[in-house]
């Protein structure tokens, strides 16, 4: 027989030994870090390094978001050990994963704030680690594309999001509204390997870059399977990045973000995309927007936290990891 101290753990964050396994820990107390993982700088060993950007500065509506990283990583320690359904898997058995910390953000510079981004994650992609990034504002899907084009070259785009963020660029201009026109613009995104999900927003002098948009209202006639399969059609083979705007979801699954618009996916179409989408290996990934102030009993950011474990079961889905039935769990989510 197993006796407490052999199954419970305490600040697994910083006494963890084991880059894989979970261990079980109370959920309302220990040193914070994205699910438990151990939280430190050192990337020896290491396949992804999840990492806050707590920006906020580029919003059009409500702020907020520059506590969404501490936010996700809270609401993370309730998934934080066992197998996730319905994958049947831990992906932390396949995933070495640490919680790298924040990117220091200087909020007297802000016109500073996308090379100190860049060269964040830059710093970790150097290691040959991937990155697993939490907002902050989508603004910040700008800088860590360029340091993930400046490795991998021009990147597919997969973009889950109530809006398309296509909106004409004044030049340098920092908003979380048109960076993806720059990021084309730049080299750093290919637009005829985009496609982006939940769309319900139109705005006057937005550019359609040409890029393939599944509207909420297509998204909710598809399913998970076939958007999962334009999905695939679309992003081809090469360098892909994922990024996730928690507004893509109805405000009723995440009313805290700082746009919300009514009509959109629940949290289990968004869910069950990410998991249709198994053998999908993107480079990079985040998750954006989570803005705790307007949240309510932590629905958004519990919401977020589950698909930035999604992303993870993806990436060890990539890498062999199967449950005991093999992934037949997965099949209809």
């Amino acid at each position: 027989m197993t006796d407490a101290s052999e199954r419970l753990f305490t600040d697994a964050a910083i006494r963890r030994e084991s880059l894989y396994g979970s261990r079980v820990e109370a959920t309302f107390s220990g040193v914070l870090s994205f699910m438990r993982r151990r939280y430190g700088r050192d990337l020896a060993g290491v396949d992804v390094a999840v990492t806050g950007l707590p920006f906020d500065q580029s919003v059009s509506n409500r702020p907020g978001a520059r506590f969404g990283p501490e936010a996700i990583r809270k609401a993370s320690a309730h998934h934080s050990w066992g197998p996730v359904w319905p994958w049947g898997f831990d992906p932390f058995d396949t995933l070495a994963v640490v919680d790298y910390g924040d990117c220091t953000i200087d909020y007297g510079d802000v016109a500073g704030v996308p090379a100190a981004i860049a060269a964040h994650v830059g710093g970790i992609l150097a290691q040959g680690v991937q990155t697993l990034c939490l907002g902050g504002d989508h603004f910040t899907t700008y800088p860590v594309l360029k340091a993930h084009a400046a490795r991998h070259g021009p990147l597919a785009l997969v973009h889950f999001d109530a809006h398309r963020d296509f909106e004409a660029q004044d030049g340098a201009r920092i908003d979380h509204g048109s960076m993806f026109t720059r990021a084309v613009a730049e080299g750093l995104v290919d637009p005829a390997r985009t496609v982006q999900i939940g769309i319900r927003t139109m705005f006057t002098g937005e550019t359609g870059q040409g890029v393939r948009v599944i509207d909420a209202a297509e998204a909710h006639a598809l399913g998970p399977e076939r958007i999962a399969g334009i999905i695939r059609a679309v992003a081809g083979d090469g360098p892909a990045y994922l990024t996730f705007d928690i507004d893509v979801l109805d405000p009723s699954a995440a009313p805290g973000t700082g746009t919300p618009v009514p009509g959109g996916l629940t949290s289990f179409q968004a869910l069950s995309v990410l998991r249709a989408l198994r053998g999908f290996d993107p480079v990079g990934m985040d998750v954006v927007e989570v803005s705790p102030p307007y949240d309510h009993a932590e629905m958004t950011s519990n919401a977020a936290a589950m698909v930035a474990i999604e992303m993870l079961c993806l990436k060890a889905w990539a890498r062999g990891a199967r449950g005991h039935e093999g992934g037949a769990g997965l099949t209809g989510c």
